[in-house]
């Protein structure tokens, strides 16, 4: 309510003092006008009141002095209207009277008193303005995305508010000159900017500016500037907070992919393509140390254009002056920020692409420098300070997975090396039997056979005896020959896989449904190892699964054979518990295919064998 009245009164700093002259001669002749109205209803005495009010009037508009004048035209105006004699001015008799001095008492007193008023009013009236001059000030600073941006617009502001045309808020120092003032901006002890005031401001101006305005000057350029402070450590922070999830999110996608087991080419393609995009790098390479040159093991380039890329296995000398030697000799990460002053292969790849800086990272592997990552840019930015650091995880991952692929590819050749001795084993015990007991049993038998012709016709129970060992020597020898047949059946050496599983499905106590597409020859560990699965498989449904009916079916599928093996049994198949799929999965993964048991009691066994014919 206050502010309001304050700010509805016609308070002002200047006003004309001609103007008031004239305003009071016009209240007096008003006041005359009145009075002589009034006179007829009331005593003169009591009319002195009404002179008083355009003293009020004009010292509350117009100030001290003003109203003094008016004071004193209304009080000869009220001695000539009002005290007798009337229409005559006769101070000197007059004064005798009490109104008179009366009047000239009460008028200077309200006088005084509204020139005290309007004093207050307009300094009211000024700091209400100050204070919202200030509230948007502190908009425009608080609200400002940078202080800097913000300071023109505060200036323009604080000129229009104040009147006062080409002040200005700056940081910097500036020194006082002819045609103006500066005013520091402090904190504490510090500077922290400058009030620039021209030399043609007024001096109540400059005096409101240096009083009044400087402290909540310095209070908003404190507070601007610490929230300017405040917003970028946290646009920092959030810049690495986003930061560090990129690179999470890309070490676990790399985590993952190592995981999967997937080949060295891939693996080493999509952690150069992760590291490049994270790296915000133009071109990367991850490069296998050999000698006296590297080899590009995975490669990324931002360029669509694959001509661009490093092809993969293609080879670079090492230089001693730039990343690959420096990494080669130290064993760790390094930069090189131009290449004006070097040569040599990759240098005039590098010009040809563009690139002026490149950084590189270690790959160890098992204590072993193994390789290196290289990142080439076109552009060295401030940002990539410290990249060396984030490339570290990356090439750990990378070792990682390099060891453990020499680990699969290890695991691998030892089962196979142990598949092929197995084999190897068995072959050799076949030839064994075969070439060995097998003809031993045989010329036993002949010899029997002729010891059995040549007995006289009157041993007749000599001759049964001989006759019944005959016949269990051969039997022996049918047993031994289906022992060896066992171990490694002729039949799929000379006829392959597809005879060799129509021979099974013949001796199979259980019906064998056999579906049998057009194979070729496959490799011989190939046929072995799918035809000791299906002889397996088999003699599992025969001892085990209760089957009326089983189905073989064997097909060929680009690239890689199909076997698979199902039966309309009990079900509930599964690795371990003596039942010999494990060694099958061990033979089946050594050639680098898959072995997958689906079993239940709802609907028996399922067996599904897939191998590389390639591999």
């Amino acid at each position: 309510m206050q502010e309001r009245l304050l700010s509805s009164l016609p308070y002002t700093k200047r006003q004309s003092f001609v103007w008031g002259i004239v305003c009071g001669a016009v209240c007096i002749a008003a006041e005359v006008v009145l009075s002589t109205f009034l006179s007829r209803l009331t005593p003169g005495g009591f009319l002195s009141g009404i002179y008083l009010l355009g003293v009020l009037l004009i010292s509350a508009v117009w100030g001290l002095w003003p109203g003094l004048v008016t004071l004193l035209a209304s009080a000869i105006a009220f001695d000539y209207f009002t005290l007798p004699p009337l229409e005559a001015f006769s101070p000197g008799e007059n004064w005798r009277w009490t109104p008179l001095p009366i009047f000239l008492l009460v008028g200077l007193a309200t006088s005084l008193i509204a020139a005290r008023v309007r004093s207050l009013g307009v300094q009211a009236n000024e700091r209400r303005r100050e204070a919202d001059l200030a509230v948007q000030l502190a908009h425009i600073l608080l609200g400002a995305e940078s202080l800097s941006a913000a300071l023109p617009p505060a200036s323009r502001l604080l000129a229009r508010g104040l009147g006062a045309p080409n002040v200005e808020i700056r940081l910097d120092e500036v020194p006082a000159g002819e045609h103006g003032e500066a005013l520091p901006l402090m904190e504490n002890d510090s500077r922290i900017g400058t009030l620039v005031i021209p030399a043609d401001v007024p001096k109540d101006v400059r005096i409101r500016l240096r009083d009044r305005m400087l402290p909540s000057l310095e209070a908003l350029l404190r507070a601007a500037r610490d929230r300017e402070s405040v917003r970028a450590v946290l646009a920092s922070s959030r810049d690495e907070l986003r930061r560090i999830a990129q690179e999470q999110a890309t070490l676990r996608r790399v985590a993952t992919l190592v995981a999967r087991g997937i080949s060295s080419t891939e693996l080493f393609n999509a952690v150069a393509c992760e590291m490049g995009s994270l790296m915000k790098a133009d071109h990367l390479s991850i490069s296998r140390y050999n000698h006296d040159h590297t080899t590009v093991a995975g490669s990324w380039s931002l360029r669509e254009d694959a001509r661009k890329v490093m092809p993969l296995g293609s080879q670079w000398p090492i230089n001693e002056t730039l990343v690959t030697g420096m990494v080669l000799r130290t064993g760790r990460p390094a930069r090189i920020a131009n290449y004006e002053e070097a040569s040599g292969t990759i240098v005039k790849w590098a010009h040809d692409m563009g690139v002026t800086s490149a950084l590189g990272s270690p790959v160890i592997v098992d204590g072993s420098l193994w390789g290196v990552v290289l990142a080439f840019y076109n552009r060295w930015e401030p940002r990539l300070e410290g990249a060396e650091g984030r490339m570290r995880d990356f090439t750990e991952l990378i070792a990682t997975a390099i060891s453990n692929a020499q680990a699969r590819a290890d695991l691998a050749a030892s089962r196979a090396r142990l598949v092929a001795a197995s084999d190897e084993t068995r072959r050799r015990i076949e030839r064994d039997l075969h070439d060995g007991a097998q003809q031993r049993l045989v010329s036993l038998g002949l010899e029997l056979r002729a010891v059995e012709a040549g007995v006289p016709p009157g041993m007749t129970e000599l001759r049964e005896q001989l006759s019944q060992a005959v016949q269990g020597l051969t039997g022996v020898v049918e047993d031994l020959q289906e022992l060896s047949r066992g171990i490694h059946p002729a039949i799929l050496s000379k006829g392959g896989l597809a005879p060799a599983l129509k021979m099974l499905a013949r001796r199979s106590a259980v019906p064998v449904e056999l579906q049998l597409g057009s194979v070729p020859r496959l490799p011989e560990r190939v046929e072995v190892a799918l035809y000791y699965t299906a002889a397996e498989a088999l003699t599992n449904v025969v001892k085990h699964a209760h089957a009326s009916v089983v189905c073989v079916t064997l097909g060929v599928t680009g690239a890689t054979v199909r076997l698979s093996v199902s039966d309309d049994g009990t079900g509930g198949a599964e690795y371990g518990g003596g039942s010999g799929l494990i060694g099958l999965r061990d033979r089946v993964e050594a050639l680098g295919g898959k072995l997958t048991i689906m079993s239940s009691a709802a609907e028996g066994t399922s067996l599904l064998v897939m191998v590389p014919i390639e591999n």
